[in-house]
């Protein structure tokens, strides 16, 4: 069985936009508003119109060193507090008003913490009207006299427009008039007096270019987002007298008629993948008044909104949205256009955000909190696609710009992909107490300059030839005029066309017939009848060659006024190079302006260090000098000192010479007597050991090394010994023999100044060993150097024999070592100190003096003396190693 999937329908491609790779980045504005109190702590600094620099307030440290930090942050332009509104609008909002009658969106949005004069620079006061009643002001001059009638220019419902011929709007309008409560009379109206005389009309202004062959309306909408719902301000809720009314608090109202809160409305996108409020209300305006009157309609209602519901108009974002349809007029300059796809829509949004304050700032507990960080996180996601967009155009990435997580980024995403142009008020409060957000709020739109946007494209208009409104107005004047000059008033009446054309004909002649048998009236009727209708044909001809020469001269005029217009529009082309490169030229400018000011104050600042740093230098020579000042008195007193103390030493070192002498004298005396002794003691034992031998001749075993007795200094001669020769300990050196010897020296070795050196005649000198020089000598010595334990470097031959191999190669043995050392004879002797002794004046036991004594120690112990077990180690030579 074949089981049939239906395929999804394919989604419509959106229209290919024209390619524009010129972009320009996001206008980012400043305003600082003044303090509320003069005797307030300030944490802001205007530096110069481009330059804001922050200070940290005296209870925070910004550094970890405990200094107060300054921070500067850059913007397009930089407001301070003496700015007047006036001012504020022409940098900022006439340039998106010029745009949005030439066809291109615009997006203006305020941004800063709650108190920082957001709602103030927007709608501004009485008297001191703000960028939005200044924005409707700008548009209704421009196009009050191009403005289509009402209910010409009809929504869709689809974010477009529809275009309505003359009799429908008729009855639009009729049906309108019928419904309204309204006097038709606006000068009859009462205005409200919280948004009276907003604009003076001195302050009013134009703009230019408008296109007067178009007929324009202005549709206004009022939307509001909080807690991350859309409401429509201006919807007008159907009331019913049955169905009770409920607050935000879940409690009946005291009447139906009190408050109805509205609804929420949903995001939705239009053929041209636009986003738009779906089910929005919008209003046809046609004057300032008018317009300004809707807002503050919408205003009243989210005032009532937030009293009933308990909220804060400052945590959610309000949106006025103005769009502008225009049309061109047909070839008659009459009528609009009767095509939808030659109509042409503009909208221009100012966006008041909420404030953006730490959460734990707004004191919200319970629904409030979540509601305020439901605020803070459409905040937070604006921020994260400014990011993106940054990081995307920056570092070459393709990350997706998270739009959908909120509903403001979601709505206005198309003018950050190009669909025009995007400024933000950033608006700051200098009081120390909003340092910290106002430290966020001025890095976040220092980041946002950096984003830039693809400049929005001139939209095609239709084929006519310009001017059609001004010709068709003065082809109706000409006319009049002409008629006027032919014929004056009839009976105090102003002629007419069929009266001028009456008089041109020939009078009839009298109708009256006298009988049935009258055959010559009718016949002199038909005859003026038929004159007259010989005029009109050739009025009709004449009016037919008039009218295709003066179509033939318009002709020839729209030919001129098109190649005029071409050469003025190829003349404007060079005038905008021009001005690109002047507004080059003034970028660089403003640039090595701003850097020329940022030099000057690094300078200041380096400066101001330098001078601390004198004033340190200053104080630190003066404690410098103190400080030797005193360093010299201590060493004069140190130098008197050591001559007092060097006459001291020299007399104990005096006398304790003396008493060293004395002592050393009477130690001799007594060894030489000890020494006398024991040499009388020796004499014995070998005579009893001779007369020993002679008795018996019994042979003996050799004996062990360890037994053989070292042969004693003494002051006395020794006698001659009877017995056989004992080996010395260590063998004699055969170096100065005639051996050729390998003399292997490293060159890590160190030259020392010695008197005596190592010298071996006939030796072959090399660093490293080899077979060459091994195969001609039969000596190896190396000589090694380390050092001894007590610091001194002491030297080692190492000799050993050369022997052939049975492989044909050469082998070394050795054989000895020879040890040279140098000592310092002033340096403390490691021998155990002989200085002690008994109560009679003998050595205490254990005491040794040097190796005589302890030679002669160990031979009278050899010789059966009673000596104690502690000097049984050192009664036998030790045994060396082979």
């Amino acid at each position: 069985m074949i089981r049939q999937v239906k395929g999804k329908t394919p989604r419509r491609p959106p229209p290919k936009k024209p390619s524009n790779n010129q972009k320009d980045p996001v206008g980012v504005y400043c305003r600082a508003r003044p303090l509320g109190a003069e005797d307030e702590e300030c944490c802001i600094e205007v530096i110069s119109n481009t330059t804001i620099q922050l200070h940290a307030p005296d209870g925070l440290k910004a550094n970890r060193n405990g200094e107060f930090k300054e921070t500067q942050y850059s913007f397009k332009k930089v407001f301070g507090i003496k700015t007047t509104q006036r001012e504020l609008f022409e940098d900022v909002a006439k340039p998106l008003v010029e745009d949005l009658i030439q066809c291109k969106n615009g997006l203006l949005f305020t941004y800063g913490v709650t108190g920082s004069g957001k709602t103030y620079t927007m709608t501004g006061s009485p008297g001191q009207g703000g960028l939005l009643p200044r924005s409707l002001d700008m548009i209704f001059n421009s196009i009050g006299p191009y403005q289509a009638k009402r209910y010409v220019f009809k929504p869709d419902d689809k974010n477009g427009m529809e275009v309505q011929n003359q009799v429908d709007a008729l009855l639009d309008r009729q049906k309108r008039d019928s419904q309204t409560t309204v006097p038709k009379t606006p000068t009859t109206r009462r205005i409200d007096p919280e948004f009276a005389d907003m604009i003076s009309p001195e302050e009013a202004c134009k703009a230019d270019g408008v296109d007067e062959d178009s007929s324009y309306s202005v549709f206004v909408s009022y939307i509001e987002i909080y807690n991350n719902y859309i409401y429509d301000l201006l919807e007008e809720t159907p009331f019913d007298p049955i169905k009770p009314k409920w607050n935000g608090a879940g409690t009946p109202l005291r009447n139906n008629t009190e408050f109805i809160p509205p609804q929420s409305k949903i995001l939705r996108e239009d053929q041209n993948h636009n986003m738009y409020v779906a089910g929005c209300t919008e209003v046809e305006v046609k004057s300032t008044e008018e317009a300004f009157e809707v807002f503050w309609r919408g205003q009243k209602k989210r005032r009532i909104a937030n009293t009933q519901l308990n909220r804060e108009s400052s945590r959610s974002h309000s949106v006025f949205i103005v769009k502008l349809a225009q049309a061109p007029l047909d070839a008659d300059g009459d009528n609009v256009l009767q095509d939808k796809n030659q109509v042409n829509v503009s909208q221009l949004c100012l966006v008041d955000l909420a404030g953006s304050e730490r959460t734990s700032r707004t004191r919200a507990e319970g629904s409030r909190l979540r509601e305020a960080g439901n605020i803070n996180q459409s905040l937070m996601t604006l921020r994260t696609c400014i990011e993106v967009l940054r990081e995307n155009q920056m570092c070459g990435t393709n990350k997706m710009v998270p739009y959908r997580d909120s509903k403001v980024t979601h709505l206005f995403k198309n003018y950050f992909d190009g669909e025009g142009k995007v400024r933000m008020v950033v608006c700051v409060n200098p009081k120390a107490d909003d340092y910290e957000e106002t430290l966020l709020v001025m890095r976040f739109a220092e980041m946002t300059q950096e984003v830039e946007v693809a400049r929005p494209v001139d939209r095609p208009i239709c084929g006519f030839a310009a001017g059609r409104r001004q010709r068709n107005q003065a082809f109706k004047d000409e006319l009049t005029r002409r008629l006027e000059e032919r014929g004056g008033p009839v009976d105090g009446e102003s002629p007419t066309v069929l009266n001028q054309l009456l008089q041109s004909f020939p009078p009839l002649p009298p109708c009256e017939i006298s009988g049935p048998n009258d055959d010559v009236t009718l016949p002199r009727l038909i005859e003026a009848l038929e004159k007259r209708h010989k005029i009109r044909q050739m009025m009709i001809e004449e009016y037919n060659k008039t009218a295709n020469m003066l179509k033939s001269v318009l002709q020839e005029q729209d030919s001129n006024l098109l190649s005029k217009d071409n050469f003025i529009q190829e003349q404007r082309g060079k005038l905008g190079e021009k001005d690109r490169m002047v507004q080059n030229q003034k970028n660089e400018i403003d640039r090595l302006e701003k850097k020329s000011k940022m030099l000057e104050y690094k300078i200041d600042i380096l400066q101001k260090t330098t001078n601390i740093y004198e004033e340190d230098k200053r104080s630190l020579q003066q404690e410098l000098e103190s400080r030797e000042q005193r360093l010299q008195r201590e060493m004069s007193e140190k130098r008197r000192m050591e001559a007092r103390m060097q006459g001291f030493v020299t007399d104990a070192k005096l006398k304790w010479e003396k008493e060293c002498e004395r002592r050393v004298n009477a130690k001799q005396l007594e060894m030489q007597n000890k020494l006398w002794v024991k040499d009388e003691k020796l004499k014995q034992l070998k005579a009893i050991v001779t007369e020993g031998k002679t008795e018996n001749r019994q042979p003996q075993r050799p004996s062990r090394e360890k037994d053989k007795v070292p042969a004693k200094r003494s002051a006395s001669p020794s006698p001659v010994p009877t017995g056989p020769p004992v080996r010395p300990l260590h063998r004699r050196s055969h170096s100065a023999g005639g051996e050729r010897w390998v003399d292997h020296k490293p060159t890590t070795n160190v030259d020392l100044d010695t008197v005596l050196q190592p010298n071996i005649p006939n030796a072959i000198k090399v660093n490293a060993p080899n077979e060459k020089a091994l195969s001609k000598c039969d000596k190896y010595v190396l000589t090694h150097q380390e050092v001894a334990s007590d610091g001194e470097i002491q030297t080692k031959l190492i000799k050993g024999e050369v022997f052939k191999t049975r492989g044909g190669g050469q082998s070394v043995q050795f054989t000895d070592i020879e040890t040279l050392k140098q000592e310092n004879p002033v340096a403390a002797s490691r021998k155990r100190r002989s200085s002690e002794t008994g109560p009679d004046g003998e050595p205490m036991e254990g005491d040794w003096t040097d190796v005589e004594t302890r030679c002669s120690v160990a031979v009278e112990m050899r010789a059966g003396s009673n000596l104690g077990p502690g000097y049984q180690h050192h009664g036998y030579p030790k045994r060396r190693k082979p």
